[in-house]
């Protein structure tokens, strides 16, 4: 199992094969779509966004409430493909990567590539185990969406397997 510590360097993503077992250490940013849209809109604009861009891992997640003294509630990944209309703008943006399950598409594929980034697949139904990772939480966007809110997540030795490279190869077309 590879050690990665956020955020990376381009030699470290370009050093993740797909397939491979990786334990993720660091500062993660929670999005599903509605959050996604706006900060793509808020792009577009020239507008700061709820978190620098550069170099994130976005989480496609929207973390169960915490119960009283849990940093956080369940927080499995979302659906990857439904983020394929705006991870290529974070890519195109600085953004290293993402953790979701699931296929992408081939714009992300390609955005990928052009941009040396990575796609990471946590264990879908395995939330209740993921939170035991989550050292903190904090919303830091977009409140009134609930679960979808942005959060700032600091994770240790999260259990991730690459499932895109900055290669283009993609676990689930690997025969």
């Amino acid at each position: 199992m590879k050690k990665i510590t956020l955020p990376m360097d381009k030699q470290t993503v370009r050093s993740l094969k797909t397939g491979d077992v990786i334990s993720l250490s660091g500062t993660i940013y929670t999005a599903r779509d509605a959050a996604h849209k706006l900060i793509c809109d808020m792009i577009s604009r020239g507008e700061d966004t709820p978190f620098p861009i550069k170099n994130a891992v976005v989480y496609y997640s929207g973390p169960c409430p915490a119960k009283p003294g849990d940093v956080i509630g369940s927080c499995g990944p979302t659906t990857s493909y439904r983020m394929d209309a705006y991870a290529p703008v974070l890519y195109d943006n600085g953004a290293d990567g993402a953790i979701g399950k699931g296929v992408i598409g081939e714009g992300v594929k390609e955005a990928m590539k052009k941009n040396t980034c990575v796609y990471f697949i946590a264990t879908g139904g395995a939330g209740a185990l993921l939170k035991s990772h989550v050292k903190s939480c904090e919303v830091i966007a977009f409140p009134e969406l609930g679960a979808e809110a942005v959060r700032r997540l600091e994770v240790e030795d999260m259990p991730l397997i690459v499932g895109g490279d900055a290669e283009g190869r993609d676990i689930y077309d690997m025969k």
